[in-house]
């Protein structure tokens, strides 16, 4: 169980996926799983449980670190975790708290965003993440159409031309949808004003963005998800729209199509969660994390 959550000052750190911890006594360094170009992170998947109780405390500058047995964590960097709010600590303490007897470092996806926010392994700026992110858009998942089968072009204009008017309505843009395998051609305007919007965010919400863009290949959906438009669940089955389409002509390997669903759900939450922690100011009331 999450224990004193809210302990005065202690330091610990740690981050979202795959972790590398050190030998007993010494600081905790732990290995995400998240970007592909984070090359210096190793990749494991699974390690025997080391510790019994989960707390976090605030540390200098009013910031949050999780601890493990009052050991301190570090990402794969070398640097001292530490979260921005109550609230993050909270959800990341919670991941590793919910660990049964072996921990499974591939569904801490909070541990991992953390991870890659705190060590940048990429050295990415802001404005190289935000482009980076618009690139999806030429290919946006809603707007690359198919002409045939007539089913299936009547199935994509019902459930995503709703979406993709949303969002020109909401962001005063236009996008417009293609069957060209260029998909369509996106006016600089509207690149523009994405590009603007993505600057307000800070790099930490940036990072889970960027996440929910990647898991669901559509700048629209992660927009309509992250402000609220459409449920997670929706955005996933929209972004999974074609390849349930043919699951429901062809059939499927049940199992396998249900983990699939599952895990991209799950990985897609916890992006939406990221962004909307990440901005988040202000304090959890500490009645909230109490047993």
């Amino acid at each position: 169980m999450l224990r004193n959550l809210l302990k005065l000052p202690s330091s610990l750190g740690h981050a979202l996926s795959t972790h590398n911890v050190c030998p007993r006594g010494q600081s905790l360094k732990l290995l995400p799983l998240l970007s592909r170009n984070t090359k210096p992170y190793s990749i494991i998947t699974e390690r025997k449980k080391f510790y019994e109780d989960v707390s976090i405390s605030q540390g200098e500058g009013g910031m949050f670190e999780i601890n493990l047995d009052r050991r301190k964590l570090k990402t794969p960097g070398g640097k001292l975790f530490t979260a921005p709010n109550e609230a993050l600590a909270i959800a990341v303490a919670n991941e590793w708290d919910t660990q049964k007897d072996t921990l499974k470092f591939y569904s801490m996806h909070l541990t991992t965003l953390c991870n890659t926010a705190l060590d940048n392994p990429t050295l990415r700026s802001k404005d190289q993440m935000i482009t980076a992110a618009l690139k999806y858009l030429e290919t946006d998942t809603i707007c690359y159409r198919v002409d045939e089968p007539p089913s299936l072009v009547e199935l994509q204009n019902n459930e995503w031309d709703p979406v993709l008017n949303w969002i020109e309505d909401r962001y005063n843009v236009v996008i417009g949808s293609s069957t060209s395998i260029l998909g369509p051609e996106i006016p600089k305007a509207t690149m523009d004003t994405f590009h603007q919007h993505l600057g307000s965010y800070n790099f930490w919400s940036l990072i889970g963005l960027e996440y929910v863009i990647t898991q669901l290949k559509s700048v629209v959906l992660a927009f309509a998800l992250i402000d609220k438009h459409i449920t997670v669940e929706q955005a996933v089955l929209l972004s999974r729209l074609e390849e349930e389409f043919q699951i429901g002509h062809w059939g499927n390997v049940e199992w396998a199509h249900d983990v699939d669903l599952y895990e991209l759900r799950a990985r897609t939450a916890a992006g939406a969660l990221f962004v909307h922690f990440s901005s988040e100011s202000s304090t959890v009331k500490r009645k909230l994390m109490q047993d």
